[in-house]
C-alpha cells in the first residue's frame, strides 16, 4: 500500500526535474459548471503529460543491476515518452511496446527521446508482448500505473493542488489504469478528508467503472475511444484498492463530450489538451461530475500530446454545435 509519506518522499526524489505545473482559473468554464474552476495543467509538464513524475520516482528506486539490463514499458504514448525521456536522462537504454494504432506523433516522440519502439498490432496484447520481451531480453519492466513508486510520483500533483488551493472541494481526474487518480486521491484525502475525488473514464474504456461494479479488477475485451491515454485494458490491483478507499465517484463520458471539452479548452482557455486530458472537463461540463455551488473545483488536464495536424478533423462540427 502507498501512504502520504511515500508521496512526500517522491517529491524529494523528483525535485526540480519536473515542472511545478500551473493551476489556472477559468471564469468562463466555471460559469458553465456553476462553481469556481481551476485547471491543473499537466499538459505543460515535461514530455507533455504527468507521466514523468511516476517514472522518475520508479527509476530512482531501481538498483544498478536493474538499470543496467535496460528498461521496458508498454504504452499507447504518454508513459512511453516519459520512460524514453527519463531513461535517456539517466543514461539507461529503454524499449517501449506500443500499439499499432498509437498516434504517430507519440511514436515519433518516443523514438526521438531515445527509446527503441516495438509495435504490437493488437492493443489487447500489449502487456503480453512486453512480458515476452522482458523474459527474452532480461529487461526491467517499468509499470505504467500499478506500482507504488509510480503512484507516489503521480501523487505529487495532489500536494501541489493543496498548496495552491487549500480549500479545494472537488478534484476531477481522468483514469487510464488508475495511477494518476490513486496518487492524487491519496495525497488529498490524507490531508483534506472532506474533499471529493471524482474519476472519469471514456464510455469505450470503462475498466475502473466496471471493476467497481463487480468489486474486483476486470480486463476489457474491447476498447473504443479517441482518448488513447485512457485506453488501458484493465485496472490495476493496487490502483483499484486505492480507488475503492479514496475515490468518491466514477463517471463515464462519450467521445463527443470529450471533443467538446477539447474545443472549449482551446477556444476559451487557450489550452491544448489531448482527448485524455480533456476528459475531466468533459465530465464537469455535462454535469456528470457534480459540484457544490460556490465550492472550488480542480480539473486535471493530464496531457497535451495531440496530433495538431489532425486537430481540425478531430474537432470537426464541434464549433457549429457551440
Amino acid at each position: 500500500m502507498v501512504a502520504l509519506d511515500d508521496v512526500v518522499s517522491a517529491r524529494r526524489v523528483i525535485g526540480d526535474r519536473v515542472h511545478r505545473t500551473p493551476l489556472i482559473h477559468s471564469t468562463e468554464l466555471g460559469r458553465r459548471i456553476g462553481a469556481p474552476l481551476w485547471l491543473k495543467l499537466e499538459n505543460l509538464q515535461k514530455t507533455g503529460s504527468f507521466k514523468v513524475r511516476g517514472v522518475l520516482n520508479k527509476i530512482a528506486a531501481l538498483g544498478p543491476e536493474e538499470r543496467a539490463r535496460g528498461l521496458l514499458a508498454a504504452s499507447a504514448g504518454n508513459h512511453a515518452q516519459a520512460l524514453a525521456w527519463a531513461a535517456s536522462a539517466e543514461g539507461v537504454a529503454s524499449t517501449v511496446v506500443m500499439p499499432g494504432d498509437a498516434p504517430s506523433t507519440k511514436i515519433q516522440a518516443t523514438k526521438q527521446y531515445g527509446a527503441t519502439v516495438v509495435i504490437e498490432p493488437d492493443r489487447m496484447q500489449l502487456f503480453n508482448r512486453a512480458n515476452q520481451l522482458a523474459q527474452e531480453q532480461g529487461l526491467t519492466f517499468v509499470p505504467p500505473f500499478d506500482d507504488p513508486y509510480v503512484i507516489a510520483g503521480q501523487g505529487t500533483i495532489g500536494l501541489e493542488i493543496l498548496e495552491n488551493l487549500p480549500d479545494v472541494d472537488t478534484v476531477v481526474v481522468p483514469i487510464g489504469g488508475g495511477g494518476l487518480i490513486s496518487g492524487i486521491a491519496l495525497a488529498i484525502k490524507s490531508q483534506r478528508p472532506g474533499a471529493r475525488i471524482i474519476g472519469v473514464e471514456p464510455e469505450g474504456a470503462p475498466k475502473m467503472w466496471r471493476a467497481r461494479q463487480v468489486g474486483h479488477p476486470v480486463s476489457l475485451e474491447r476498447i473504443d475511444t479517441i482518448a488513447d491515454g485512457l485506453a488501458a485494458p484493465f485496472a490495476g490491483n493496487l490502483t483499484f484498492e486505492l480507488v475503492q478507499r479514496y475515490v468518491d465517484d466514477l463517471v463515464l463520458v462519450t467521445d463527443d463530450e470529450i471533443r467538446r471539452a477539447m474545443f472549449l479548452l482551446l477556444e476559451r482557455c487557450k489550452v491544448l489538451a489531448e482527448p485524455a486530458g480533456a476528459a475531466a472537463v468533459a465530465a464537469l461540463l455535462t454535469g456528470k461530475a457534480t459540484v457544490r455551488p460556490g465550492a472550488p473545483v480542480v480539473a486535471i488536464v493530464s496531457g497535451g500530446n495531440t496530433n495538431v495536424a489532425s486537430l481540425g478533423t478531430l474537432l470537426e462540427g464541434v464549433a457549429d454545435a457551440e
